[in-house]
């Protein structure tokens, strides 16, 4: 799904070619999907009205907010999570949480954003944490568990081969529920799984989307 993290065989056109097919098969119109410039930051950006065709992103930032919830919206990943919002009140969202992203406050923004947006106070939000690289498998320096899991207890972790971790779907359904966000987990490690791309496990191979969408007639 990414125009720049290409395989040595993949092109631009390639992705181009899958984006289309996705929308269609997802009954989006092709090319009306907005991306962002992704750099593990906590901007959350708003759809506007510009899909990838028009431009390749909508700009810098690491979430997108639907006002209305028709726009649809994406973002790509290859070990961190895709954690997509929906609401009972019309608007959503989608998240890009790596390590720095999710420490950082990326999740806090997006929710706090989906709540400005909530005119009686009273609806429910949804996340959805889609596949990354689970807490057995991400290995980090034991100086960077201890630190990240100050704030985040939740994050603390150990590999499956008794080496210091990180757990960062755990982590991120922490943050989400301290938050009343109703939360639900697709339990699949892109490190372990070979049907997804890893970064950890191929470097620079290619990029999962997350993609959140309505129809308005829905």
């Amino acid at each position: 799904m990414s125009l720049t993290v290409l395989d040595r065989h993949h092109t631009a056109e390639d992705t181009a070619n899958n984006r289309r097919a996705l929308e269609v098969a997802l009954g989006i119109e092709p090319g009306t999907t907005r991306f962002v410039s992704q750099t593990h930051s906590s901007i959350v950006q708003s759809s506007g009205d510009q899909g990838w065709t028009q431009v390749e992103t909508i700009g810098e930032g690491d979430a997108i907010v639907s006002e209305d919830g028709t726009d649809p919206i994406a973002i790509l990943v290859a070990d961190c999570l895709p954690i997509a919002f929906t609401t009972d009140y019309g608007p959503t969202a989608i998240a890009h949480a790596g390590r720095v992203g999710l420490l950082g406050g990326i999740l806090q923004n997006t929710v706090q954003q989906l709540r400005t947006l909530d005119a009686q106070g009273t609806g429910t939000i949804t996340a959805t944490i889609g596949p990354g690289v689970c807490g057995q498998c991400y290995e980090v320096p034991e100086s960077m568990r201890d630190q990240a899991s100050l704030d985040h207890p939740a994050i603390f972790s150990e590999t499956t081969w008794g080496t210091p971790a990180l757990d960062l779907p755990a982590a991120a359904e922490d943050i989400l529920r301290q938050r009343g966000v109703v939360v639900q987990r697709v339990e699949e490690c892109t490190l372990t799984n070979e049907r997804l791309f890893s970064h950890r496990r191929n470097p620079g191979v290619g990029r999962l989307a997350g993609v959140v969408w309505q129809t308005r007639e829905s």
